[in-house]
């Protein structure tokens, strides 16, 4: 297995494999007002607001939070999509930028898909950063879109448009996609956003497989309980981290009142109700 991710690459930032695979440091960014996704210097409308973290080698971090807490913006800003106002974001000492190490799975409302690809080519489109643009693929190229595909069991859809697939199949082929990539940070926003019980099994399952590879994920997730049962560590986020740490420590009702404010209700001692007026969305602890 851990053939498919190679720690040396040809091409990229060199890693320092002495700093962290990911930190920040008293990283904020903020929105011009009235614009819609642009950053500015001089806006007080912050998204991200002095956030500061390290996540070593092969941890799986959820990170939690209501709708509009930042937890998109904190992808981007890691792929190199948004540069900070302020701070630092760097993967093995080194700013995103150059980095081909980083895998990105967006919400699935942001994906086009009618458009004509077949798996296959979407999982080779993770090949590109180590083959070179306007290159052709190699036959070692092919066999790493095989492995990944069989690695996600979903070698019998290589010849399948990627709009024909359920959406728990597009998870698992966008998975396959980084690991053609030999990605060693992985984000996943919102990935079991609408998928039930087995299809997010199989996601779990499939993230799993990763850990002997020391693949590092991020997922954002809106479930507590499956943030608390399958993560490593929480990251409870709302502009600011309110609390990163094991479930326990993260998950106490003053953390969850901080993050969630009104959309959060004691119910007794132990048990709280999380409502989300934006999705539609509740969560019970």
């Amino acid at each position: 297995m851990s053939a498919l991710v190679s720690k040396i690459t040809t091409r990229g930032v060199k890693h320092q494999m002495t700093e962290p695979t990911l930190e920040l440091k008293n990283v904020s960014v903020a929105y011009a007002e009235g614009a819609n996704g642009v950053t500015s210097s001089r806006s007080s409308q912050y998204a991200l607001q002095d956030v500061t973290f390290q996540v070593g080698a092969g941890e799986r971090i959820a990170v939690v939070g209501p709708n509009g807490a930042g937890k998109s913006t904190l992808f981007k800003l890691i792929v190199g999509a948004l540069k900070p106002g302020q701070g630092e974001v760097n993967i093995y000492g080194q700013g995103p930028g150059g980095h081909i190490c980083i895998a990105y799975v967006p919400q699935r409302s942001q994906i086009d898909w009618t458009f004509p690809v077949t798996v296959e080519d979407v999982v080779m489109m993770g090949r590109v950063g180590q083959i070179g643009l306007f290159r052709w693929p190699h036959r070692r190229d092919w066999d790493l879109v095989k492995a990944s595909l069989e690695r996600v069991n979903a070698r019998h859809l290589a010849k399948k448009q990627i709009g024909e697939l359920s959406g728990g199949q597009q998870q698992r082929i966008f998975i396959a996609r980084a690991l053609a990539q030999e990605a060693e940070l992985l984000l996943m926003d919102e990935p079991l956003s609408g998928l039930d019980v087995p299809n997010q099994e199989a996601i779990f399952e499939t993230l799993d497989s990763l850990r002997p590879d020391g693949v590092t994920v991020l997922v954002a997730t809106h479930d507590l309980n499956l943030a608390a049962e399958r993560f490593d560590r929480m990251m409870l986020l709302n502009k600011r981290i309110v609390a990163f740490g094991g479930a326990t420590a993260v998950l106490q009702p003053e953390n969850l009142l901080q993050a969630y404010g009104g959309h959060m209700h004691v119910m007794d001692d132990k048990d709280f109700l999380l409502t989300d007026e934006c999705c539609n969305h509740e969560e019970r602890g």
